[in-house]
């Protein structure tokens, strides 16, 4: 029971300190603030802790802690004393405090800026990163209250807390006396801590992953006694596919005598189990899923895949009982793939897991598939695996998750697990919504550096079930950044098949040059078409003839892969009838053979068949399904997915084998290598990104001024035109002059002030910018010409103080483009480049890179927009200076980096000439800058 006085000391409990985290071994913990209810707690938890760790944190025996020990670490004040535990099932863990000091080590207040930080972790939960993660949150809090450094001093022989001090990454300092080591750190962030952060973030979320994918035991909740049912299917599924673990059958109501179901042990509940449970399914009603799920966090589970529906894709009610359930599980360390979950699979060899309403394994492969909804799953899996009988030699799946409504697990977790899994060199992502698009970028230029990663995005409308941030960002907007960090982003399921099977077994193309060889002239042509359309290069078709033979095509195939002028091969073919034709075997294993003798360029096939040319480059190597099995089904002859080549023949395959993936229409075969070829080069871009430069010029410092000054004024402002024109001049960005003119006098007295010659332009907003409407006139060359427009403006549109006319020096001619910048809470800042007018406007032909921008993307920017050749020269036309336009990009760039609370920018218009670029308007808009999620410590999605 607290006191008035202990009320009186306390601030305001600051609830936005907890958060759920994600430690060193896959297992969860949650953070918050120590509170003065937390005595017995605190209590508990330090009775659990050895005597040799006591040791360490006090420097002393310290069997037990006084009531005073209690008090004084139980009441904060949450500014100059701060605790914090981790806790899992509500219990304790590990402490984590601070008190402010001053430069003699005392007790102080603010504005002293130091304060000495000590941990105590329990000795059971000692090396699982808890206190590492511990001290990214107390920093923050430490930055948060005005603390720029912290002081701890640990004794030598406690190495453990002294290495989670130094391999933090802070800058710091150290000294040893009177048999201490006092370590100072700056909690300022530096590139290596942020670094250090990220990679244990990307080492713990795979870890958390892997648990789930590749369990030792495995329980079924919710199998029914009869043949039948979610739970039941789900069981044989994971006995069929042949996991060596542990497997159990749970369900209550299960007679007290039954010993097994499906020669599967048969159990009441999962605290029935002798032994530990890694992964539990779940697969019982909505409103029997808290129970289980605490059931298994008391048995040490560690991890649940929930099947069951009922949760926020059903409304508002389903949503708290999603967020219940979250909460729940993670209380206890868990994590959820789910709910509404189809299930997840993983093909290794030593885990073979199908825990999902898939009836059958899918071949093992090298593909990683993510999906949110288990309908989009199903046609994943059907499309990639699909060949007669269903399960078929074209390619195969490592690990395949169908997150449903993603409450906990998302394809970011997923991302971090493939970026290092040996058994995965593409992924495939089916994504309806992008819960937190900062993050997902980040990791997806990390992946995409190392493998590629093929995504299909929603439109934008995200299903019911998903709870995620709204951005304000275009669809079209997100789809350019999400290329700018190497995802291969495609439109539908077919085409994420088709690049798929290419990356998985094909070598990056060089170049865009393609070779286009077959015995069909008018496959042919189409193919070359095709590729023009795409953007690449291809030399005239070779036409084979119908009278080509296999070795015809080995031949031909082989010299062009030879050939130092070409990237790739897409071998065209069309049955051919009559006396020599080759076989469909014949023909594949020709392909093959030519393939394997140049290993490093691409081949694709573009066939038309009457018999099986698919089945037979699936059988090339003799492992396709038998012709029993392909009878089970026919498939759609309009939506055949590709085939391909197998690379593993019963007795091994040979060096540099590739399977070479064929398909049905040109268009699908090019589409798919124009991927390739783009995503090549975005990796050899990938290699030297390039720098944000920097400019002597820039006046931070001022400008940082300036905004605080501005800011005082409002939350949320659009700052006049003297501060818009001084706020962007400390970055180097000069705003061409322009004088208010409200009346014809004051036009003239504007214009002798700048200088003819001088332009008149109405500034409405109906007016702004629209130059196709009459409200600009330009190059009036002395007084004359000024009144007489002035009067043509005023006839034409009103009075001038509805058309707000003001008066600015001519700047040189050229391209009239448009720079905008805006801050996304989302996404984070984005930098857009446009040329000004209906191309921007009505076409929407506008780039889009995140900021902080390098001087090649500065470059590729510029060069991204469809109509970028009227910069450079079109029909004629003289070149505009670029890089004085790459430029002014950059500083806006580092403008809105240094200073989030810029949170609008729009340059408007921006006449890039043969020498210079002129800004003629500009706006900006300032408030205070959207949270950072990205900048702080690691912590899970608050739910």
């Amino acid at each position: 029971m607290q006191s008035p006085a202990d009320r009186q000391d306390r601030h305001e409990y600051p609830a936005h300190w907890e958060a759920d985290v994600v430690l060193r071994d896959g297992g969860t913990a949650r953070i918050r603030p120590i509170t003065i209810d937390d005595a017995d707690r605190l209590v508990s938890f330090y009775e659990q802790v050895s005597d040799e760790s006591k040791y360490y944190r006090f420097f002393a025996p310290y069997p037990r802690l006084s009531a005073k020990d209690v008090h004084r670490f139980t009441h904060h004040d949450f500014v100059d004393r701060v605790g914090l535990a981790a806790t899992i099932g509500g219990e304790f863990i590990a402490t984590v405090r601070y008190d402010r000091i001053n430069a003699n080590g005392m007790p102080a207040s603010s504005p002293a800026d130091e304060a000495e930080v000590a941990f105590l972790v329990q000795d059971a939960h000692q090396g699982r990163g808890v206190a590492s993660a511990l001290l990214e949150h107390i920093a923050a809090v430490a930055r948060e209250r005005g603390i720029r450094r912290f002081a701890a001093e640990v004794l030598p022989a406690n190495t453990k807390m002294i290495k989670v001090f130094t391999d933090a990454g802070y800058t710091q300092k150290r000294s040893f006396e009177d048999g201490v080591v006092r370590l100072e750190f700056d909690l300022e962030p530096t590139d290596r801590s942020v670094a250090v952060q990220r990679a244990r973030e990307q080492r713990a979320e795979a870890r958390s992953v892997r648990r789930l994918l590749a369990p030792g035991s495995v329980a079924v909740v919710g199998v029914g006694r009869t043949p039948g049912g979610v739970g039941r299917s789900v069981l044989g599924n994971i006995r069929d596919a042949g996991h060596p673990g542990r497997l159990y059958a749970v369900n209550k109501a299960f007679p007290a005598d039954l010993e097994e179901v499906d020669a599967v042990p048969a159990r009441r509940s999962v605290r029935d189990i002798d032994g530990p449970v890694d992964l539990v399914v779940v697969a019982v009603p909505a409103d029997q899923v808290p129970t289980v799920v605490a059931e298994c966090g008391e048995h040490g589970v560690q991890g649940l895949v929930v099947l069951s529906a009922g949760y926020a894709e059903s409304g508002p009610e389903g949503r708290e009982r999603q967020r219940a359930l979250v909460q729940l599980a993670r209380a206890y360390g868990m994590r959820i793939i789910g709910p509404n979950a189809f299930g997840v699979i993983n093909t290794a060899p030593a885990v073979r897991l199908n825990a999902s309403l898939a009836p059958e394994m899918p071949r093992p492969g090298r593909i990683g598939m993510f999906a949110q909804s288990g309908a989009i799953g199903i046609a994943l899996l059907s499309r990639l695996h699909r060949r007669g009988g269903g399960v078929t030699g074209v390619t195969g799946v490592s690990t395949f998750v169908s997150a449903g409504n993603r409450a906990d697990v998302s394809g970011n977790d997923v991302l971090q697990y493939w970026y290092d899994d040996p058994d995965t060199d593409v992924a495939l992502m089916y994504l309806e919504s992008i819960g937190n698009p900062r993050k997902f970028t980040r990791l997806a230029r990390r992946t995409a550096a190392a493998k590629p990663l093929v995504v299909v995005q929603g439109t934008g409308t995200a299903p019911q079930g998903h709870a995620v941030r709204a951005t304000r960002l275009p669809h079209d907007t997100v789809s350019a950044l999400l290329r700018q960090a190497g995802v291969i982003r495609v439109d539908t399921i077919t085409e994420l098949v088709d690049a798929g099977l290419l990356l998985a077994r094909q070598p990056l193309p060089a170049g865009p040059r393609v070779a286009i060889l077959g015995n069909s002239e008018s496959l042919g042509v189409l193919t070359y078409d095709r590729c023009l359309a795409e953007g690449l290069r291809p030399a005239r078709p070779v036409d084979l003839t119908t009278a080509a033979t296999a070795e015809d095509f080995r031949r031909a195939l082989g010299q062009a892969l030879a050939d130092d002028t070409h990237d790739a091969v897409v071998v065209t073919v069309i049955p051919a009838i009559g006396e020599g034709a080759p076989g469909d075997a014949e023909l594949a294993e020709a392909l093959r053979a030519a393939a394997t003798t140049v290993p490093g360029k691409p081949v694709l096939v573009v066939h038309v068949e009457l018999g099986g040319l698919a089945e037979a480059l699936s059988a090339a190597a003799s492992t396709a399904p038998q012709a029993a099995d392909r009878q089970a089904e026919t498939p759609d002859p309009t939506d055949r997915p590709p085939a391909a080549l197998p690379e593993t023949p019963p007795d091994g395959p040979p060096d540099g084998t590739h399977l070479i993936p064929a398909y049905p229409a040109a268009e699908r075969a090019v589409r798919a290598l124009a991927e390739a070829v783009r995503y090549g080069q975005w990796r050899r871009e990938a290699a030297d990104p390039g720098r944000v430069p920097e400019y002597d010029d820039i006046d931070e410092k001022g400008a940082a001024r300036l905004i605080d000054n501005l800011l005082r004024r409002g939350q949320g402002l659009t700052i006049g035109q003297e501060e818009t024109c001084e706020l962007l001049a400390a970055y180097g960005i000069r705003v061409r002059r322009a004088l208010p003119a409200p009346s014809a006098e004051e036009a003239a007295e504007a214009a002798r002030t700048l200088g003819y010659p001088v332009a008149l332009k109405a500034t409405a907003p109906h007016l702004r910018h629209r130059a196709d409407l009459g409200g600009v006139r330009l190059d009036l060359a002395d007084e004359e010409q000024l009144r007489r427009a002035y009067a043509e403006l005023t006839d034409l549109f009103g009075k001038p103080e509805e058309l707000r006319p003001v008066v600015q020096g001519m700047a040189p001619r050229g391209v009239d483009t448009v720079v905008r910048a805006v801050i996304d809470p989302a996404a984070g800042a984005v930098l857009s480049f446009g040329l000004a007018g209906a191309a921007s406007q009505l076409l929407g032909d506008m780039a889009h890179r995140l900021v902080p921008v390098t001087d090649r993307e500065a470059t590729s920017l510029v060069r991204s927009i469809r109509t970028a050749p009227l910069l450079f020269g079109w029909r004629g036309s003289t070149p505009v200076d670029t890089p004085a336009l790459e430029e002014l990009l950059l500083r806006l760039s580092r403008l809105v980096d240094d200073h989030p609370e810029v949170v609008a920018v729009t340059l408007e218009p921006v006449v890039v000439a043969p020498h210079g670029a002129s800004v003629l308007g500009a706006t900006v808009r300032l408030a205070p800058p959207p949270a950072r999620d990205d900048l702080g410590p690691r912590t899970m999605p608050a739910y």
